[in-house]
């Protein structure tokens, strides 16, 4: 018996959680909108999507989302964080704003707006080995960079001059780019999505 596709659910409270809903779509995998605890309560993955971190960690204590995810994460239930996501999942943050509420997770510190304004936003081809030998065209928005990881982080890219950019622990994965909108030779670049599938996949079995 083959194992059934897994039901995603995107945190659809601000940013770009659309986007990755749209990948998702296309690759024929069910995508939730999760805006209420009760939407997380069947999904067996997590994407926390880029946009404006202390607003979105805001929202999620409002809705009561953030006590759900600090339980689906200790349950095991793989969670990716994408720019403002990674900050939400960070335990340090240097450079936060007052009462920027946080999940702690992963055992990182981040700076956030690392590269500056969104006017400094910028997109360059970056090497991640774990999705193969072309490089990932990664586009930059206010992005975080992680400044120091602990044992169990497992580093997947950095930048040329050393800076990280993606990181794993376990089943936490976190990116200060954007994939939902990579492209690869004039099509979407989706093999950040089917990585992360993959993890989920690996705890459905």
């Amino acid at each position: 018996m083959s194992n059934p596709e897994p039901r995603i659910g995107v945190i659809a409270l601000q940013g770009d959680f659309e986007a990755h809903l749209a990948v998702l779509a296309e690759l024929g995998v069910e995508g939730i909108a999760v805006r209420l605890p009760q939407h997380l309560h069947t999904v067996d993955g997590i994407i926390l999507p880029g946009g404006e971190s202390t607003t979105i960690g805001k929202l999620m204590i409002e809705y009561g989302l953030d006590d759900v995810l600090q339980r689906k994460i200790q349950a095991g239930v793989p969670i990716w964080g994408t720019c403002a996501g990674l900050i939400l999942l960070a335990k340090e943050t240097d450079n936060a704003l007052l009462g920027q509420p946080l999940l702690a997770s992963m055992d990182i510190r981040v700076r956030r707006n690392a590269f500056g304004s969104q006017r400094e936003s910028f997109e360059t081809d970056v090497s991640v080995p774990v999705l193969g030998e072309a490089p990932f065209h990664a586009l930059f928005i206010r992005g975080p960079v992680v400044e120091a990881v602990g044992p169990g982080v497992e580093v997947l890219a950095t930048l040329d001059d050393g800076a990280i950019v993606a990181v794993r622990q376990g089943t936490l994965l976190g990116t200060a780019f954007h994939p939902e909108v990579a492209q690869i030779q004039g099509r979407r670049d989706t093999r950040f999505h089917h990585y992360f599938l993959r993890i989920v996949q690996s705890i459905k079995l």
